[in-house]
């Protein structure tokens, strides 16, 4: 097997970072990642999305995700175990991970409630007819 790509700290940027939380499925994956205590198997995230995810496009999200410098990937026998460089991250760019993931989390919230209100029933209306 081909080892795994990590880059340096001094070699990740900002521009590689955004570009890689740019698509809905990775900043999902990033943010579950980010608030787990421990390593998150690649599996964990086949239903991350409304729709199930495809295990080889799985592993593209998460090598742009490994390649960007967000994520360290290992491998145990047929697992691929994954913990965010959220530390290292910090030292080099201050601020910059947790805002995006908070952001990410307002934007769930607002989902969630637009989903809810549109799921409302609006309010029952009397329809009168009019007589001549």
């Amino acid at each position: 097997m081909r080892p795994l790509f990590h880059p340096s700290i001094e070699d990740v940027t900002v521009e590689a970072i955004l570009h890689a939380l740019s698509d809905p499925v990775r900043v999902a994956i990033f943010a579950d990642i980010v608030g787990s205590d421990c390593s998150q198997n690649c599996s964990n995230f086949l239903n991350v999305s409304e729709k199930p995810i495809p295990k080889s496009t799985l592993s593209q999200h998460f090598k742009a995700l490994r390649e960007a410098g967000l994520i360290r990937g290992e491998r145990r026998g047929v697992e691929m175990h994954n913990t965010s460089r959220c530390a290292e991250i910090e030292k080099r760019f201050p601020g910059l991970i947790m805002a995006i993931v908070n952001a990410h989390k307002v934007q769930l919230a607002g989902r969630t409630a637009a989903g809810k209100a549109s799921q409302r029933k609006p309010a029952g209306r009397s329809v009168r007819s009019k007589v001549h």
